[in-house]
C-alpha cells in the first residue's frame, strides 16, 4: 500500500483564501496560504491525526497534497 502526501487545512470565508498547516522545525504551528509551504503529513491518516490534535476552536481537515498544488497553480 503506497501513502499519498496529505495538508492540514482549514476552511476558508467567502472572501478568504484558505489555509494550510505549517509546523516549524521547533513545533510550533502557523497557517500559510500557499500549499507549497504547508507541512506534508505521510498521509491522508497522519493528516487526520493532527488536524484532531488542534484546538476545538479550529475546524481542520485533510486534503491530498497533490491535488492543492494543482489548484493552487
Amino acid at each position: 500500500m503506497t501513502d499519498h502526501p496529505a495538508l492540514v487545512t482549514r476552511p476558508a470565508g467567502p472572501a478568504e483564501p484558505a489555509k494550510y498547516l505549517s509546523v516549524n522545525a521547533d513545533g510550533a504551528l502557523q497557517w500559510v496560504a500557499d500549499p507549497a509551504k504547508a507541512t506534508a503529513f505521510a498521509s491522508m491518516r497522519e493528516a487526520a491525526r493532527m488536524a484532531l490534535r488542534l484546538p476545538a476552536a479550529v475546524r481542520a481537515f485533510g486534503l491530498p497534497r497533490d491535488v492543492e498544488l494543482h489548484a493552487y497553480a
